[in-house]
């Protein structure tokens, strides 16, 4: 019998970090399952680039998961290789070609489009990596919306059916009544993973920063830094946003007022229905109702107050990237 080989694709901001972080922790207790997380990387992000970039053939990775499963010290049953990357990518044709070695199975999680696009353009800001992204402003961002093709998750799962049959798709989606353990638990159930006893707790991940915050790294150049100087650049902007924010009540990260939200949402709303009446057998494909009309918004706005900018978000940064320096003198 063929193995199988779970591809698990995204979509972004439903605790991928987290859940790679978890299946990384607990790379023997998975052999012990049946499961195998290859390559001893929380991401395959490089084997999938290697595989669309034609680098590697799925030929020579089935050969390669084929040996590295054979050589483990249990029986392996089933594969998984992670990256939310895929989900962005317009053809996967090349991943269909695993089918011929293996019994494949896609893992595709949705979150409501509204939300979704929030989280996305924080996310953005955050990480830098996508200077198009990076430092637009939010009606900026929403003009590129159409650039998001995976979140019309019709047209994406039907390309997805074609390639590897609808049975072969499993689609979770990224609402706490519909994920009651938790996105990391329902992954794991969804896949067969259900005896998960001695495994360790899956860990917060990937944390928010605040809309002020956010706003701050959108007016930086952090895409300009190399990696390694940009994370702690960014790990700082997380230490600086936790002292000022850390004992208050969570932020709105609401950035969409009522009207907007209503047309996004309307746009999606036959593709979202044809999805929940194929997968799920009913009308609504998400449970959770669009926030009130009166729902606080995030104010995306820096301290009016150039002492109090001074303050509070520069000379920390400056404090951060002074010690840094010392640091690696010291080395």
């Amino acid at each position: 019998m063929k193995r199988t080989l779970i591809l698990h694709i995204g979509a972004h901001r439903t605790a991928t970090s987290a859940l790679q972080d978890y299946l990384h922790s607990n790379f023997d207790k998975l052999q012990e399952k049946g499961f195998f997380y290859p390559f001893k990387v929380r991401r395959h992000l490089k084997l999938m680039n290697n595989l669309f970039s034609g680098v590697r053939t799925p030929a020579e990775v089935a050969q390669t998961l084929t040996k590295r499963a054979d050589k483990q010290p249990h029986q392996i049953r089933t594969v998984v290789l992670s990256d939310e990357d895929i989900c962005m990518r317009r053809d996967l044709e090349v991943l269909a070609a695993f089918r011929e070695w293996f019994d494949v199975k896609v893992v595709f999680t949705l979150r409501r489009q509204d939300s979704w696009l929030e989280s996305w353009f924080f996310q953005n800001i955050k990480w830098q990596w996508n200077r198009k992204l990076s430092h637009c402003t939010f009606d900026e961002f929403m003009a590129m919306r159409e650039d998001f093709h995976w979140i019309h998750y019709d047209r994406y799962l039907r390309h997805l059916e074609t390639l590897f049959g609808q049975e072969n798709i499993i689609v979770n989606v990224h609402e706490r009544d519909q994920m009651k353990d938790g996105p990391i638990e329902a992954f794991c159930d969804s896949i067969g993973l259900t005896d998960r006893s001695g495994f360790s707790a899956p860990g917060h991940i990937n944390e928010s920063y605040s809309p002020s915050m956010s706003e701050f790294m959108r007016c930086l150049p952090l895409d300009d830094a190399d990696p390694g100087y940009r994370s702690m650049l960014t790990a700082a902007c997380a230490r600086i946003d936790r002292a000022r924010h850390g004992g208050s009540k969570k932020q709105s990260e609401r950035l969409m007022p009522p009207e907007q939200r209503a047309a996004v949402m309307a746009d999606y709303s036959s593709g979202n229905r044809a999805v929940a009446r194929r997968y799920f057998n009913r009308e609504d494909l998400f449970f959770d109702p669009l926030p009130t009309a009166d729902a606080s918004l995030a104010r995306m706005e820096l301290p009016a107050d150039s002492y109090t900018l001074m303050r509070d978000l520069v000379t920390p940064l400056m404090q951060a990237m002074i010690a840094h320096q010392a640091a690696e003198k010291k080395q």
